[in-house]
């Protein structure tokens, strides 16, 4: 079966995800609206990131993770990796606007919250929801995969727990806090997105890669061109694979994350939605540590390429969820 033949037709529904991001959008605005109105129990910005000890820890994180999710970012003064990771992860708590809050730990002055925790080497991102901890990430990991896991954590800490988080006043005072990136109007794309999917049609999906790539440039929050994008890697993945191999090695290892990653990114291709997201729920029930972490990821981007409205992936999320914790 050639990758050029298979179709995304009943996979991707490019007009619902654009629904659903404004529909994101606009519960963003509301929010900031209700703080500017006055909202109670508004906090500043410079609120959503904390340094804590191991005396403050139960106030400020425990007890505080019943009404939002907390990050927690380990780290020391000596660590390089740490301060290439510790100024994306404040950016992005301002960003997120009250979806977590980030509470930085110095590893070398709070050692019993390291050894707590389980943390052998940093940075070291863990989260608190509901007074539950879970590993995110070990390393400076890139920025895309940071907002993965991140937007991972928020869809779960609202749907089993019913935390929506809190509501920033974005007029507070709040001293020198990391700006989030100014929202830039999107260009004049449609002759690089036409290019694209005339590279799709003609199956060179390297060509569609790099053309969706070009977008996200310049306008990195451009919905079309992140869907696309996630489309085009799907069928560059499958280009040129053998599927009776590739299912072959996952149906005899199923406890192997990169065999099933692909036999999923094949399910998907051959329009066998559910199949693929039950493939990687119950993987990762099965494996630990980085080849986990390395399926939800993947089935992350499979959610990308489905559409987030779509509710076979509202229920795979629930399901994963349900995995993790």
């Amino acid at each position: 079966m050639q990758p050029r033949n298979m179709s995304m037709s009943g996979v991707v529904d490019l007009a619902a995800v654009k629904a659903a991001q404004e529909a994101k959008s606009k519960a963003e605005q509301a929010r900031a609206e209700s703080a500017r109105q006055g909202g109670g129990g508004a906090v500043s910005p410079v609120d959503l990131v904390i340094d804590v000890d191991e005396a403050g820890f139960e106030s400020e994180v425990l007890q505080r993770s019943t009404e939002v999710p907390v990050v927690i970012d380990f780290w020391a003064e000596w660590c390089q990796p740490c301060k290439q990771l510790s100024p994306v992860l404040e950016r992005l708590a301002v960003e997120y606007s009250g979806r977590f809050v980030l509470a930085k730990i110095d590893v070398d002055a709070n050692q019993m919250l390291m050894q707590q925790f389980g943390v052998q080497g940093i940075p070291a991102v863990f989260a608190v929801v509901a007074g539950q901890a879970l590993p995110l990430f070990q390393g400076a990991a890139p920025e895309q995969q940071i907002r993965e896991t991140l937007d991972q954590l928020v869809q779960v800490a609202e749907q089993r727990f019913g935390l929506t988080g809190l509501v920033v006043d974005p007029d507070a005072e709040s001293g020198p806090v990391p700006e989030a990136a100014p929202q830039i109007p999107a260009g004049p794309y449609d002759h690089l997105l036409e290019a694209a999917v005339r590279a799709l049609d003609a199956g060179d999906f390297g060509g569609a890669v790099q053309a969706y790539k070009n977008v996200l440039s310049d306008d990195p929050g451009n919905t079309e061109a992140k869907l696309g994008l996630a489309q085009a890697e799907l069928l560059h993945r499958v280009q040129g694979a053998d599927p009776q191999q590739v299912r072959k090695a996952a149906a005899e290892n199923p406890a192997d994350g990169q065999a099933q990653i692909a036999a999923a990114d094949l399910d998907l291709v051959g329009g066998h939605v559910e199949d693929a997201f039950g493939r990687l729920i119950d993987t990762v029930r099965l494996t630990a540590g980085e080849d986990r972490d390395a399926v939800r990821l993947r089935l992350l981007e499979l959610f990308e390429v489905v559409g987030g409205d779509d509710p076979r992936v509202a229920a795979a999320r629930r399901a994963l969820a349900r995995a993790l914790f």
